[in-house]
């Protein structure tokens, strides 16, 4: 990487985009027509930035992400408790960011930092509130909205129009179904929808497609059985999956997920729960 150079063979830097002083272009960066990217931004080696793109604020951006028309990265947070620090916004590589999708910095007591780790796939209009920690290989579809200090493990997806109330945490492999309304923790794996969203099963086809193995799939779904169907508390259920499976590390997971609670309770399975997804 190298500071900013108009002049410079490393980047290619529209004449319209405003690209302020003490910003950091990566080298073989791409910043496009009418671009704004403020003086204490670090694009990543091979970025693109198609048009309209707005990245201000202490963010950074990882390599070779694709950053689409009027996005808005790393802004101040939508928290009246701000109160102006120099908070960041962190973006990994490889990343798709697609059309006006919005990322906040930080506040200063939740940490400082919004994380957006590897791989992930941003569709238009999507935003990350402030101080959330998201994971590798994440995809958010259209309009999907994530609240202050979320956590999002790997390979989760979210669908599109569906939002995550703020301090909510959803497991890694989880499944969040379009139009849905998440208010409450999510298991690792976890399958869930509905404008009160409900856990109604494993996420099975997120499982085949990151070639988990057909015995942790058997142990995986027999421990949601035994914990959101079963009719003991939530404490002996527990227990009796760890006598069972807690050697399978994928089912330790969700174990240690439960055990560790945050802010928000559980998401439980609904009525017609015990189906997982095909």
């Amino acid at each position: 990487m190298r500071a900013l150079s108009v002049a410079s063979k490393a980047a290619a830097i529209h004449p319209t985009a405003v690209v302020e002083a003490g910003a950091v272009i990566g080298d073989g960066a791409t910043i496009g027509p009418y671009c704004i990217i403020g003086g204490s931004v670090v694009i990543g080696d091979d970025c693109s930035l198609s048009a309209h793109v707005h990245v201000a604020g202490h963010t950074t951006i990882g390599a070779r992400t694709v950053i689409s028309p009027f996005a808005s990265l790393g802004e101040r947070p939508q928290s009246s408790s701000y109160r102006g620090g120099a908070t960041r916004l962190v973006i990994g590589v490889d990343c798709d960011i697609r059309e006006s999708v919005t990322m906040s910095t930080g506040t200063e007591d939740g940490g400082g930092v919004t994380e957006v780790k590897d791989r992930g796939l941003f569709m238009a209009n999507s935003h990350i509130g402030h101080d959330c920690q998201v994971g590798n290989n994440v995809v958010m579809a259209n309009c999907a909205g994530l609240g202050g200090h979320c956590v999002v493990g790997d390979n989760v997806f979210i669908g599109a129009m569906s939002g995550v109330h703020q301090f909510t945490r959803i497991g890694s492999y989880a499944m969040i179904g379009g139009v849905s309304g998440v208010r409450e923790d999510v298991i690792p794996f976890g399958l869930v929808a509905g404008s009160f969203a409900r856990l109604s099963g494993i996420n099975v086809v997120g499982m085949r497609r990151g070639k988990f193995s057909v015995d942790t799939i058997r142990a995986v779904r027999a421990t949601y059985r035994l914990l959101f169907l079963g009719k003991d508390a939530m404490a002996q259920r527990l227990d009796d999956v760890e006598s069972k499976y807690g050697a399978n590390k994928d089912v330790a997971q969700i174990v240690a997920f439960i055990r560790n609670r945050g802010r928000r309770p559980i998401c439980q399975a609904g009525r017609a729960s015990g189906r997982d997804s095909t």
